[in-house]
């Protein structure tokens, strides 16, 4: 399992074709408590950059923007009604999406931890 990061504070955990999404620990302390999510349907297909989502905090709405092509092909239905779930384990349980890679080439144009950590300062 490999897992890549986005600048728009994304993370990619990839296996095989399948890749679990979600946003990183960084990305929910800043937004601050989150009250809701809206969230793609199974079956949508996205392309890279496409708004796939939103999270709505006290403090703001953030768009969740797709760090590649791909397919929803899950969506963690838990968030509807534990939104606050993305402020206590966003890099575990409270993944927002699995989704069908279309182009795992694009997965090369990510970060890894270290390179996130660097931008995150």
């Amino acid at each position: 399992m490999t897992i890549y990061y986005s600048e728009d504070h994304e993370w990619l955990s990839v296996e095989g074709e399948i890749a679990t999404l979600g946003i990183t620990k960084h990305a929910a302390d800043q937004l601050g408590e989150v009250v809701f999510i809206e969230q793609k349907e199974a079956g949508d297909e996205f392309a890279q950059g496409d708004e796939i989502g939103v999270i709505e905090s006290v403090k703001a709405a953030s768009e969740i923007y797709a760090p590649v092509d791909g397919e929803v092909v899950e969506v963690n239905e838990e968030l509807a009604d534990n939104p606050g779930a993305l402020n206590e384990s966003p890099e575990g349980d409270a993944w927002i999406y699995k989704i069908k890679l279309s182009d795992a080439s694009q997965l090369d144009g990510l970060m890894d931890l270290a390179a996130y950590k660097d931008m995150i300062g």
